[in-house]
């Protein structure tokens, strides 16, 4: 395979973000001098404390809840499985088929129920309503799809759990949506939602699930520990925490910008390449999707793969699903379930920008895009 060179441009924040400045910085502290267990009852074992639940209450005013309602967690994929489970074991569990595999194998150990989706990727509210009855316990919803991009109506699906599952707890992924969504407003009507820092600036391995007042009888996923109120035993990574926090402060200081900035890239990115690319077409309508999503229908016979692989000698990132399917080959769970085909589903492709990506980047994939397509088209020499 060829090798690739050093990336000019990198189209795929959606898998993971640049870890940002200010959090390494704040970062640097406690992987050094200030290393001490927040456990413990000395000096800087409180100082370690201390950063914890600051970073708590930072991260907390970003989310739009209470500091004492967040957990954290090793990873937005842990946060997923102890809502499904901390909830679902006691009773039935519904989520959407295009949910990320965090959240659908869980439900699937607990025998729970998948609701359909329309083409355009977003929960079929018809098709939800009648899988819902006063036995159901948790619904699982999430808030922009990792792959195309889409804003799940939630306000509409939380009316629905509320009117015909009274009992039912509603859970939210909301890894995609921090860079893009005000979260306080979105997802206000959620009594979980799971968070992901590597996915906003921050670093890998620092997750957080929101437990509002209605979720307390949550049971936890792992023993062995007091941590985290008992839901989530283990030493606290506090380098990690501090990161997180800043980073999602930031991130949500800086979203109007981003959002307007990156959404004049995408729209210029993906306009520029349907011109030079007859059959080349995006996968969701534009207006149902977050500013920094590029998912793309390529033109017929042209492989999302081999694409990739042309664009990644030539220095440009993208991918061909979610990062968690990078190399099982396997058409994208999401888009079957959006009724496309096996094979169709292979000539896909999805590049993601983030706050991060400039123009130049942008020209660039254009450029780079544009020779991959005309390499790869049937026919061409």
């Amino acid at each position: 395979m060829t090798e690739s060179v050093s990336p000019t441009a990198y189209l795929d924040h959606a898998a993971t973000t640049p870890l940002h400045p200010e959090a390494l910085a704040a970062m640097l502290p406690y992987l050094k001098e200030q290393y001490a267990n927040p456990s413990g009852i000395y000096a800087s074992a409180r100082r370690a404390r201390r950063a914890v639940d600051d970073a708590r209450e930072q991260l907390a005013s970003v989310l739009g809840c209470a500091p004492g309602e967040i957990v954290w967690t090793a990873s937005g994929s842990e946060a997923d499985n102890l809502a499904i489970h901390g909830v679902a074991s006691t009773g039935h569990a519904v989520a959407s088929a295009v949910e990320h595999k965090a959240v659908l194998a869980p439900l699937g150990a607990l025998r729970g129920v998948v609701a359909p989706v329309l083409p355009d990727g977003r929960i079929d509210l018809g098709r939800l309503g009648e899988l819902l009855d006063p036995s159901v316990r948790l619904v699982s919803v999430m808030a922009v799809n990792n792959e195309v991009g889409v804003i799940q109506p939630l306000r509409e699906v939380v009316e629905l759990v509320r009117a015909r599952a009274p009992d039912a707890l509603v859970h939210c992924d909301a890894v995609q949506a921090v860079p893009w969504l005000d979260i306080t407003e979105w997802l206000a009507g959620c009594d979980l939602v799971s968070v992901s820092a590597h996915k906003f600036g921050g670093p890998k391995g620092v997750g957080a699930l929101v437990v509002r007042a209605r979720a307390r009888a949550l049971q936890p996923l792992m023993l062995g520990g007091g941590q985290e109120r008992g839901l989530r035993p283990g030493t606290e990574n506090v380098a990690g925490i501090v990161g997180a926090a800043v980073a999602a402060q930031i991130v949500a200081a800086e979203r109007p910008a981003t959002v307007a900035r990156i959404g004049a890239l995408r729209d210029h990115f993906v306009d520029t390449l349907m011109a030079a690319a007859p059959g080349l077409a995006e996968s969701v309508p534009r207006a149902l999707r977050v500013a920094g999503n590029a998912h793309l229908q390529l033109p017929d016979g042209v492989d999302g793969e081999e694409l990739l692989l042309l664009c990644d000698a030539q220095g440009v990132c993208g991918s061909v699903g979610s990062a968690c399917a990078s190399g099982a080959r396997q058409a994208s769970h999401v888009l079957l379930a959006m009724g496309w085909t096996k094979a169709r589903a292979r000539e896909a492709v999805r590049f993601s920008l983030g706050a991060t990506t400039t123009a130049d980047e942008i020209d660039d994939a254009i450029a780079v895009v544009s020779s991959a397509l005309c390499r790869l088209a049937p026919g061409a020499p």
